[in-house]
Parts: C-alpha cells; sequence; structure tokens
C-alpha cells in the first residue's frame, strides 16, 4: 500500500482553506494504520533473522512499539536505503542502556575490556547524539549528554570527541534553554582540559595519537614512525583539530544563547584561530588535501603525502574557506586511486605504497579498509560542501546519492543458512563486501570467539557510525536550527518523483516533508510542501532550498 495512499478526508483529515499567494493551504493527519505496517513489516523481519545474543533496555519484542512511538517515518524510492534506515533504528534502540545513571548509548553489545563506565565509549558517542536527537522521546539523549559531562568518571576524554557540537545538534531539535545553561560551564571545562593535554603552550593546534582517535594502524602513523606499523602514533591531525574547531563554534553559540556575551567572543576568537592554522598548516599543496603535520612540527615542517579519509573532516564543520584550491581534495572521492572501491570509501588512498587489506596482525586496521565510522563523516562533509560551498567543480548530488547508497549496502551479510541478512559490523573489506573483523574473530588463533576480544560476535549490531541522520538531515535536506527556524534543501537524484518523511518532532512541533512532483502519489497537492502541526505552511513546484520560521505562523494564516 502506497504511504499517504486513499486518503479518507472524512475521518483522517481536516481542511482549512486560505489564500495567500493564491495557494491552497491544507491541514492534514497522516494515516498512522500504513506507517505502523510499513514499519512493523521491517521490525518482524529483523526480528526473524536475528539472534538475540545481548538485551539490554529495548528487546527484540518491544522493538515495534518503541520505533513507531519514536522514530521519523520515511517512504521514499530507493528501498535498499529506506530498509537499512529502517535497520539502523532497529539496531540503535538495541544499545539503548539503562543504569543507575540514567540512561546511556553503546558501542558494544558485550562487555569489552577497554570500554569505560556501563560499558560504553566515547569514541563514537557525537555519532550516537546526531542520529539519536531525532527520537521524539528526548529523555534518552538528555541523559547521555548529561552522563558524559558530570557522571563518566574519565571517559570523557577517552577518545577524541566532538560533545559540544552534538550536543548543541541535539538542542537544535530538543531545545532547552535551562539545560543548555546548565551543560555550558562543563562544555567549557572539557575544551579547557583538552587545551591542557592535547595543545602544546606555543603551538596553537592540537595533537592526538592515532588510536585516541580511534583510529590503529594508519598509513600516516607509519610515514611518522619510520615504516615501523605501531598504533599509538602522536601528529597535528585533522581530525581532533576539526572536532575542537566544531566545538570552540558550538561553545560560542550556546554561550551567546545564554547572554553570557564575552565567552561567546572568547571561544569564537579560538575558533578562528585553528581555522586560520589547520589551513596554514595541514593542507598539503603537492597533494591538494589536508594531511597530517608531525606533532612536533616548527615553521619549516610541511604536512606528510599521504591521503587518509580524515582529510575531509574539516568539512564536517564547515571549516575550509570557500576557495577552488580546497575544493581540488574532492576529486580523490570518486578516483579509484584514491578512495573509491566496489563496496565502500577506503580510509587511505589505494595509489599509497602504504594502502594495505589485512587478515593478519590487529583485527581493527585503518590503513584500507572501509570504516562506518569513517564513512558517516565523509557523507556528512560531503553534504555540507554541496549545500555551503559556491566553489565546486568537482562532485555533484548525484555522487553523493551513489556514495550513500554504496554505504547502504554495505548492510548485509550472508549467514550460517546462505542467507543475506541485514548487518552492520566493524571494518568492511572494499573489494568483497566481507566484514574483516569478524572473518577473523570467529575463529581467532584456531579457538574460535575470544573472551579477551570482545566475545562471541562482538561486533554484531555495531554502533560505531551514523546512518539515519545523513538520511533525514542530508539526503532529504532537513536541517533544524536552533532559531525555531528549519532549512529544507534535499540531496535527492534528480529523477526522484516522490518521498514523505513524517512524525518528525522539532521544538515541541510535529512536521512532515512531501515531495510530489505531479501530486499522484499521495494526493495531497503537487511540489515540494511542509506541514507544520499538520498545516501546509510551504509549498514550492520543484525541489529547491527553502527557509522556515515558526514564528511566521499566525493562527492559520501563514506568509509565503
Amino acid at each position: 500500500m502506497k504511504f499517504f495512499k486513499k486518503i479518507n478526508f472524512c475521518s483522517s483529515f481536516f481542511l482549512i482553506v486560505f489564500l495567500s499567494c493564491d495557494l491552497e493551504v491544507k491541514k492534514n493527519k497522516v494515516d498512522e494504520i500504513i506507517t505502523s505496517d510499513r514499519l512493523k513489516n521491517y521490525v518482524d523481519r529483523f526480528n526473524k533473522n536475528d539472534n538475540e545474543i545481548y538485551k539490554q533496555f529495548i528487546p527484540n519484542d518491544k522493538a515495534f512499539e518503541f520505533l513507531r512511538n519514536n522514530i521519523p517515518m520515511i517512504d521514499i524510492p530507493d528501498k535498499d536505503i529506506e530498509e537499512t534506515y529502517y535497520f539502523r533504528w532497529w539496531t540503535y534502540r538495541k544499545h539503548i542502556k539503562n543504569t543507575v545513571d540514567g540512561f546511556v548509548i553503546t558501542e558494544f553489545l558485550p562487555d569489552v575490556y577497554w570500554s569505560k563506565k556501563h560499558n560504553t565509549i566515547n569514541c563514537p558517542a557525537a555519532h550516537h547524539i546526531y542520529e539519536g536527537r531525532w527520537l521524539k522521546n528526548s529523555r534518552y539523549l538528555d541523559d547521555y549528554i548529561n552522563f558524559w559531562l558530570f557522571k563518566s568518571e574519565g571517559g570523557l576524554r577517552q577518545y577524541s570527541f566532538w560533545i559540544a557540537d552534538a550536543t548543541l545538534a541535539f538542542h537544535k531539535i530538543h531545545r532547552n534553554d535551562k539545560i543548555l545553561s546548565y551543560q555550558l560551564e562543563a562544555l567549557i571545562e572539557n575544551y579547557n582540559e583538552w587545551e591542557n593535554i592535547r595543545k602544546d603552550s606555543d603551538k596553537s593546534l592540537f595533537w592526538q595519537y592515532d588510536t585516541n582517535d580511534g583510529m590503529e594502524f594508519t598509513a600516516s602513523g607509519r610515514i611518522l614512525n619510520k615504516e615501523i606499523e605501531k598504533p599509538g602514533v602522536e601528529a597535528t591531525r585533522p581530525t581532533i583539530n576539526s572536532y575542537m574547531y566544531g566545538d570552540a563554534k558550538a561553545i560560542s553559540k550556546i554561550s551567546l544563547i545564554t547572554n553570557n556575551l564575552p565567552k561567546s567572543q572568547e571561544f569564537e576568537n579560538k575558533a578562528n584561530k585553528i581555522k586560520e592554522e589547520l589551513q596554514s598548516r595541514l593542507w598539503n599543496k603537492k597533494l591538494n588535501y589536508f594531511t597530517v603535520l608531525p606533532k612536533d612540527y616548527d615553521k619549516s615542517t610541511e604536512p606528510i603525502e599521504v591521503r587518509e579519509l580524515i582529510g575531509y573532516v574539516p568539512w564536517y564543520f564547515n571549516l575550509p574557506n570557500d576557495k577552488a584550491q580546497y575544493a581540488l581534495a574532492w576529486e580523490k572521492i570518486k578516483d579509484s586511486l584514491g578512495f573509491a572501491a566496489p563496496f565502500g570509501l577506503t580510509v587511505t588512498e589505494q595509489s599509497h605504497p602504504f594502502f594495505k587489506i589485512s587478515y593478519e596482525g590487529h583485527e581493527c586496521q585503518w590503513n584500507g579498509p572501509s570504516w562506518p565510522f569513517a564513512t558517516t563523516q565523509t557523507l556528512k562533509a560531503m553534504a555540507n560542501f554541496l549545500n555551503n560551498y559556491s566553489n565546486n567543480k568537482t562532485i555533484s548530488k548525484q555522487d553523493y546519492y551513489n556514495i550513500l547508497l554504496q554505504y547502504a549496502n554495505q548492510h548485509k551479510l550472508k549467514n550460517n543458512k546462505g542467507q543475506i541478512v541485514n548487518w552492520i559490523d566493524e571494518n568492511i573489506n572494499p573489494f568483497t563486501g566481507d566484514w574483516i573483523s569478524r572473518s577473523r574473530l570467529i575463529n581467532w588463533e584456531g579457538k574460535g570467539w575470544s573472551e579477551e576480544k570482545g566475545g562471541v560476535e562482538r561486533g554484531k549490531d555495531y554502533n560505531h557510525s551514523g546512518f539515519c541522520d545523513l538520511v533525514l538531515s542530508d539526503l532529504l535536506g532537513i536541517k533544524p536550527n536552533i532559531n525555531n527556524s528549519i532549512e529544507i534543501n534535499p540531496l535527492i537524484p534528480s529523477e526522484w518523483e516522490w518521498f514523505a518523511a513524517e512524525n518528525i518532532s522539532f521544538q515541541g512541533k510535529e512536521i512532515s516533508l512531501i515531495w510530489d512532483k505531479t501530486g499522484e502519489q499521495y494526493n495531497l497537492g503537487k511540489g515540494l510542501m511542509l506541514f507544520v502541526d499538520e498545516k501546509l505552511v510551504i509549498q514550492k513546484d520543484k525541489i529547491q532550498k527553502i527557509f522556515f520560521n515558526y514564528n511566521s505562523i499566525n493562527n492559520e494564516k501563514t506568509n509565503f
């Protein structure tokens, strides 16, 4: 049954008609029965194919009820992306854990020895927050953010973590100025401590171990370590510096919201300094790419000559200036000698001699495999580049869609019965689609699953990346702002004639976004339509960037 089809206007919709710029505005209600059936079919199949080894707060038999009440529903022409969208929500709820410190989100379902309190790990926590901010019930992420800031007992800086940026992203959907004011001091204290432990007094940039970026055995680390492979190499990396830039910008904005103008200016200045230095010191003019700089650099030190996928992270935070020279970096995203491969983006350029796909040594290597963590960052950065930069002669929205679709199709595994099932794990072979870590851990040293390595199916339902936020915020282009406004700028393929997204919470309201080129898919009218609390507030004939501020709604009249 088609989403929104066969609408009963008498029982399901209230019609309010008024004229503004010759536009008829309708008040509509989503057909919940169709929505529930769509979700239930997915959940029933995911449950049927699942071996539920580890249960937390929401077991499989409660998954449908939880997701029905909490997640935005989508209907899109590409069913591979749609299926993966619902699958990733189904796996995400597995990681919601109820503790004495409130709700937390886990990375691994089994306990692993390198985790911190309540089996939490902060490395992917920003991905958790960006993803979970779309849940209707804000309690889970409210608790989780406060856990990191006030209760994590040393876990906050175990790995690099852009917590202020992610916290602001959460409040763009669930804004609460009282909570923001409460969190601000802790966010500032965290930033200051990062300055103490990861920034030398005579430098403006931060350094980090590659392992503490969550990236073991990197090609850049091998170069800096005189070709010896080992984890834990110190470097001035695009990652940590982009994260600190993003956090400084977020703290500046939160300070402004809470009327702390001096603090806002202080952190705006910090962000500007990082931006200036990162572009000056980490831009490799020979490679036209942001690369790693040695930790102990001076005025003459050049960034090293290897492209790694982390060179796109500055665009995740819209850091680089809008210059043609920086846009050249994006040429490598489609290059088979760069990062393009049949089953996913590689984390090191394939033309470099230190690129490799290994089934020996450590099971988690960042010198070649495709990592969903890095793919998530790159797709967010790519969307920002397409949306916010004018100097772009390298990539298109079709390129974005192709990589997102490839990422969606990574989420597969052939089980012991020969069936292809939905799956998310750790690192993937970009040439075969094999989950490398799982293939190795399933019979570690010929002895089966190793308790020391995390036990049975350590990486199953691995919560180390994002996907749903990429679909909502970037593919469908739903971008909430902190100032009670929303931007819509879809990156959908040109041939798409329809899509729908509904049950989307935003600052106490509910929105739906509909694209229906002909008006025949959903029978709600033609064009791109934004509904707020069941009222049609904007309608455009074609896909385009639109802005809407909720304050413009005046009872039943809208100024277009």
